[in-house]
């Protein structure tokens, strides 16, 4: 008998992540092994950030802390299910988590170019996801639309310090010039200054440390891209 979903979601909890939809896959998806059922695991507000500090020391010093305590979190709840583990990491190529959210949740893209959740806001990622070869009985579709299109003010495109969101996308060279300097201080510290301005989900906001955890990793990829 296929496991239930309820299972899932208990032992995604109790691993200190958050199951975050899921959808029966076409091939059109791109998933791999073609399985029949894939369900989204990520983080919603501060949740994973009490979970992975405490075991912060054991995965100290390593280049990618986060991701490879994702990773084994992840993998041993896949053993217990007998699942397959995916990953939005560890690429190029990289799989379409962005594609593959928007077919299990009611997220669409926000101003800012990343998606947006009609209760959690901008506060919110994806980690990994679960592959099963059977068809699993999943909830009801959310299908609420996006709170964008009833913000007038879209005060997350005018807050923005040196206007890194624009007509044509996401500056992402100017943000990374601005986090570097002393006038990026308050980003670095407490997060992009933009996500922070967005009205929704403010009950789902990343507590500093977490906040600034995420800033300098991303900082760091950058620097590895440049």
């Amino acid at each position: 008998m296929p496991v239930a979903y309820p299972d899932i979601e208990n032992l995604v909890r109790a691993c200190g992540l958050t199951l975050r939809g899921g959808f029966h896959p076409e091939d059109a998806d791109d998933v791999p092994g073609n399985p029949g059922t894939l369900v989204l695991v990520g983080n919603v507000g501060p949740g994973m950030w009490g979970a992975f500090m405490v075991d912060r020391a054991t995965y100290g010093g390593r280049a990618n802390p986060l991701d490879d305590w994702v990773r084994d979190r992840l993998s041993s709840v896949a053993t217990e299910l007998d699942a397959t583990p995916l990953f939005p990491f560890g690429g190029p190529p990289f799989l379409p988590f962005q594609r593959w959210a928007q077919r299990a949740e009611p997220v669409t893209s926000s101003p800012l170019g990343v998606l947006i959740h009609p209760e959690y806001g901008l506060w919110h990622a994806w980690r990994g996801a679960l592959a099963f070869d059977a068809k699993i009985e999943l909830p009801v579709p959310d299908v609420r639309t996006s709170p964008c299109d009833s913000c007038v003010d879209q005060p997350c495109v005018s807050t923005c310090p040196v206007n890194a969101f624009g007509p044509d996308g996401y500056d992402v060279p100017v943000c990374v010039r601005h986090i570097e300097t002393p006038s990026g201080s308050d980003c670095m510290a407490q997060g992009c200054r933009a996500r922070r301005a967005c009205p929704v989900g403010r009950a789902y906001t990343y507590a500093p440390a977490q906040a600034e955890f995420h800033m300098r990793a991303f900082r760091a990829a950058q620097r590895g891209n440049g």
